[in-house]
């Protein structure tokens, strides 16, 4: 989106070491994902409550499905959030109109009662996560100066930013949902997002030039208006088509036929970032490198974020939540993986300190076969939890929080190293794209992992469960073992494994 070169970034201070414009964002974040991952803890479980109790009373299959296209939709609607943000807005406004269109779309679910009105706040939330998130994430790497090493600090102290929003706002939104109502949940992630743009405007200055003006402005931004009004049209239509009746969609269906084009649409565009965008030889081994890490990104999220879908349902109607008399939110479970990214994250920054004393380096691509694999022994600990559930008793809540460490241990392996290497891969003219592409992975995994929930039943001897669990780990653990295969080609094609470049967890602390 934009060069380091080109960011003039205001220290004002600084913040851990870093510049002060770093605040901005890691605080614009935080409560962006107190929004997020608030409203996500009560979502599916929202879908399918009895509509007596308030919910919409939709079947596990359909409920699934919607909430693999909202959370996927947030993802995929980075890639143009980027290109909105390269070639019309620049990365500050785009974070600013994504905030307003976030905490407009959380307001309308509070207030609004009906699918139609429901689907309208998701879409608004959608389009608005698409516009700050991947641009959010881009001025990361913008404010920041100095070596690799500084960058990989930086990335890693916004993630903790993510994870700190991760972990209270699903104790605070599935705490007021219980307590009072469904709607009331949705109001404060609304009220969450609120604060987060105060934050931004007070301290938007701090980021000097970083993403103020478009990165590829050219002579085509009429026709770039042009497109982005189409759009914006075609949307308006839709909607309007919705909210009448005139148009009926099957979410299950759709979701099949979603999942289709975005594998088809990410393949596609490889294909042209390879042929047509001019890139050099060195460029396109880079790009072809991500390509595999998008893939291993792909099937790692796919059991990832089984956490808001079939571990939320596991955890509602299988897990025992009573802490004497009270039962707490089934909600409340999708905090433990936050809480363990901020507690696991300094102990592997102190880890690789230890190897790098030693002169010890682990490539990404080692990395990410770790990251994978520990997404599939999160699986192999829940065998445990459903073979519990032939004994007649509720499974333990240990075996979900065990399922979770297992799962964030992958995660740190795996997520901001992906992230950071993404700036490396994509050449800097693509940078918003490129950071787009990434968060399209997350946008196919979360649908690949609602498809494989909806499959589930509600069986309680655990019989269908015990075999879907074992069957996540085999693929989390055949992904791991092909990509150390594959690590001598890919870790001379990728270039990262330069001292200091490819560890962005070793820094955590920073």
């Amino acid at each position: 989106m934009i060069t380091p070169a080109a960011s003039t970034a205001k220290d004002g201070g600084g913040f851990f070491g870093h510049p002060a414009g770093l605040s901005t964002l890691f605080f614009t974040e935080m409560w962006e994902r107190f929004s997020y991952y608030g409203m996500r803890a009560i979502l599916l479980l929202f879908l399918v409550a009895q509509v007596q109790t308030g919910g919409m009373g939709l079947d596990d299959k359909t409920a699934a499905a919607i909430y693999g296209l909202y959370t996927a939709g947030v993802y995929i609607m980075s890639m143009p959030g980027g290109w909105v943000a390269d070639r019309l807005l620049g990365a500050q406004r785009a974070v600013l109109w994504g905030g307003v269109l976030i905490m407009t779309g959380h307001t309308v679910l509070a207030f609004t009662r009906g699918m139609p009105g429901f689907l309208l706040g998701l879409l608004i939330i959608v389009l608005g996560t698409g516009l700050l998130k991947p641009n959010v994430s881009a001025m990361v790497g913008s404010v920041q100066r100095g070596g690799e090493a500084r960058r990989d600090a930086a990335f890693t102290l916004f993630y903790m930013a993510i994870n700190v929003g991760a972990t209270i706002g699903p104790l605070a939104v599935a705490w007021l949902a219980q307590t009072y109502g469904w709607h009331v949940g949705f109001g404060s992630a609304a009220i969450g997002m609120a604060a987060g743009l105060i934050w931004y405007l007070k301290t938007r200055g701090k980021l000097g030039d970083a993403g103020r003006l478009p990165a590829a402005r050219s002579g085509t931004m009429r026709r770039d208006w042009t497109i982005l009004c189409s759009i914006l049209v075609a949307v308006a239509a839709l909607v309007v088509l919705l909210w009448t009746g005139t148009l009926q969609v099957d979410a299950i269906v759709v979701q099949g036929r979603a999942i289709q084009v975005m594998a088809g649409g990410v393949v596609l565009y490889f294909i042209c970032l390879l042929l047509f965008a001019g890139l050099s030889a060195a460029e396109k081994r880079g790009v072809v490198v991500l390509m595999v890490l998008v893939a291993a990104s792909t099937l790692f999220w796919a059991g990832y974020e089984q956490a808001g879908s079939s571990l939320t349902l596991f955890a509602e109607r299988f897990t025992d939540r009573f802490i004497g008399s009270y039962q707490f939110p089934a909600g409340w479970f999708q905090s433990v993986q936050a809480v363990f990214v901020l507690t696991c994250a300094p102990l592997l920054a102190w880890m690789w300190t230890r190897f790098d004393a030693r002169h010890v380096q682990m490539s990404v691509i080692t990395k990410f076969a770790l990251g994978v694999a520990g997404m599939g022994l999160g699986f192999l600990v829940m065998m445990g939890g459903a073979k519990a559930l032939g004994t007649g008793h509720g499974a333990s809540p240990s075996w979900l929080v065990m399922a979770y460490l297992f799962h964030v241990l992958g995660e740190l392996f795996l997520s901001p190293v992906g992230m950071s290497a993404t700036t490396r891969l994509v050449p800097s003219r693509f940078a918003g794209q490129g950071m787009g592409l990434w968060f399209t992975s997350l946008a196919m995994g979360n649908l690949f992992a609602s498809r494989l929930a909806g499959e589930l039943g509600k069986d309680a001897t655990g019989g269908d469960w015990s075999a879907y669990f074992f069957r996540m780990f085999t693929w989390g653990a055949g992904a791991g073992v092909l990509l150390l295969l594959l690590l001598p080609l890919l870790r001379r094609w990728a270039a990262l494994d330069n001292a200091g470049n490819d560890s962005a967890e070793r820094n955590a602390t920073s």
